[in-house]
C-alpha cells in the first residue's frame, strides 16, 4: 500500500518519497516491521494463548529436557504469519502475481495448519487434521500455483532466441560513446517451463525434454509435468518442514536460513543487470519477492526471540506447513526448485530419516517377525537427543550446516 502512496505523492517533491520506489528500501523497511511485529506484538499474542490455556500436550518420548515443553503455549505461527502479511500489504506491490501467489501461500496453509492446530488444543484431539485432509490442501496448492503460472500473463521468463538451426540470433548496436559495432543476442520475454539446475555450464532445464516423445501434444504435456512437480515440491518441503519443528528454535532458524537465501536468489533473477552479469535466468517482475522474503525472514527470526531454547511458544502446524510451503512455492516461482534438496538440505534429511526408520523397521517385523531400527528414534533431531546430546546443541549444529548448505547454494550461480 505504501508503494502506492509513491505513485500519489510522485510529483509532490516530498524529500526521501523517492526512496518508496526502490525494492532494497522496501525489503529493508519489511524486514524492520516484520522483527517489531513478531517481538514486539508476539508478546501480546503469547500472552493471549496463555489466557485462552493453548498449550501443547507433549508426549512422553522417553528423552530428557521434555518438562519444560508441556502447557507450552503452541499455533505461535500466528505471530510469524501476522508479520509476514502486514509487512508484505504495505510495502510490495500487490498487483504483481508473485506476491499475490506467496500471499495466497501463506494464507492458505496458515489456515490448513490453523485447522490442525484448532482440533488438537480445543477438540482435544491428538491426531489433528486427518493427514489425507493436509495432503489434499497441499495438493490443491500446488495446483493453483502451477494453473497460475500456466494462464497469467505476467509469467514470463526472458530467453535467448533461436534461428531454425538452433543458433543464438545476434543483432548489430553502435555504441553512443565510441561509435563501434558490437553484437548482443536477441532476447525475448515467454511462457517457459524451464529451470535452473546447478553445477553445469548451460544451466537450464526445461520440463519439455521429458514429454518429447509426445508430438504435437509436447506443448500441454509439458504443463501437466510442471504441475505434478510443483504439487509434490509442495507436499514434500511443507510436511518436511512440520518434521523438522521438534526442537527449540529448529524450524524457525532454518527456515530464516534458506529464506534469506531465496531473497539474494530472487533479487538476482529479478534484476536484468545481476542476471545478465551472472549469466543466470532473468525472471521480470520477480524482484518484488525481495520484499515478501524481506518479511519472511524478520517473522522467522523474530519468532526466535520467543521460540529459542527454552522456547515460551511452539510453532505449530500454522507456522510450520506454512513456513515449509512457503520456501517451495518461491523456489518454483524463482526456478530453483531443483536446489531445494541442496538449500533444505535439513528439511530433507528430517524427512528421510523418517522414511527409512519406518520403511526399514515394516521390512525386518515382515521378514523377521520383530522390527528393527536405524535410528535411536526418528525424526534425526530425536535420535541425537537420544544419544544425550543437549537441544540446544542439536539446534545450533543443524543452524551450521544449514548456513554451509546455503553458502553452497548462493555458489552455484557461478561455479559450473
Amino acid at each position: 500500500m505504501i508503494y502506492y502512496l509513491y505513485e500519489w505523492l510522485e510529483e509532490s517533491n516530498i524529500p526521501g518519497i523517492g526512496m518508496l520506489q526502490y525494492i532494497s528500501f522496501r525489503s529493508g523497511a519489511a524486514v524492520i516491521l516484520s522483527l517489531i511485529l513478531s517481538t514486539a506484538f508476539g508478546r501480546q499474542i503469547i500472552r493471549i494463548l496463555k489466557a485462552k490455556q493453548i498449550g501443547e500436550e507433549i508426549r512422553d518420548l522417553g528423552l530428557e529436557h521434555q518438562a519444560h515443553k508441556q502447557g507450552t503455549p503452541t499455533m505461535g505461527g500466528l505471530i510469524i504469519l501476522s508479520a509476514i502479511i502486514i509487512p508484505t500489504l504495505l510495502f510490495a506491490q500487490l498487483d504483481n502475481i508473485y506476491i499475490i501467489l506467496m500471499l495466497v501461500t501463506t494464507i492458505f496453509l496458515g489456515l490448513i495448519g490453523f485447522i490442525d492446530d484448532y482440533i488438537k488444543v480445543f477438540l482435544k484431539n491428538k491426531s489433528g487434521l486427518a493427514a489425507r485432509f493436509k495432503i489434499l490442501g497441499q495438493v490443491s496448492l500446488g495446483l493453483f500455483v502451477a494453473a497460475s503460472l500456466f494462464l497469467s500473463d505476467d509469467v514470463k521468463v526472458r530467453q535467448h532466441v533461436k534461428n531454425p538451426d538452433g543458433e543464438y540470433l545476434k543483432e548489430t548496436i553502435i555504441d553512443p560513446v565510441t561509435g563501434r559495432e558490437t553484437f548482443q543476442f536477441v532476447t525475448e520475454d515467454v511462457k517457459s517451463t524451464v529451470t535452473t539446475i546447478p553445477f553445469v555450464k548451460e544451466n537450464e532445464f526445461d520440463y519439455a525434454w521429458l514429454v518429447s516423445f509426445a508430438g504435437k501434444h509436447k506443448s500441454m504435456l509439458k504443463w501437466i509435468v510442471y504441475a505434478l512437480v510443483i504439487v509434490l515440491i509442495i507436499t514434500a518441503v511443507s510436511n518436511a518442514a512440520n518434521l523438522t519443528d521438534g526442537l527449540d528454535g529448529l524450524a524457525a532458524g532454518t527456515s530464516a536460513i534458506s529464506g534469506v537465501t531465496l531473497g539474494v536468489l530472487a533479487y538476482v533473477s529479478g534484476n536484468i543487470i545481476y542476471a545478465d552479469y551472472l549469466n543466470i535466468m532473468y525472471i521480470p517482475k520477480v524482484g518484488e519477492l525481495t520484499v515478501f522474503v524481506a518479511a519472511f525472514a524478520g517473522s522467522t527470526v523474530g519468532f526466535l526471540w520467543y521460540n529459542s531454547y527454552p522456547a515460551q511458544v511452539f510453532m505449530g502446524d500454522t507456522g510450520s506447513l506454512a513456513l515449509g510451503g512457503i520456501l517451495a512455492v518461491f523456489s518454483v516461482i524463482i526456478r530453483k526448485e531443483i536446489l531445494i534438496p541442496l538449500l533444505c538440505g535439513i528439511f530433507l534429511i528430517e524427512n528421510l530419516s523418517v522414511m527409512i526408520q519406518v520403511a526399514w523397521f515394516k521390512y525386518t517385523k515382515r521378514k523377521y517377525g520383530a522390527g528393527r531400527r536405524v535410528f535411536l528414534m526418528s525424526p534425526i533431531h530425536h535420535h541425537y537427543q537420544k544419544k544425550g546430546i543437549p537441544e540446544p546443541k542439536i539446534v545450533t549444529r543443524f543452524w551450521i550446516v544449514g548456513i554451509i548448505l546455503a553458502v553452497v547454494t548462493i555458489v552455484t550461480l557461478k561455479i559450473r
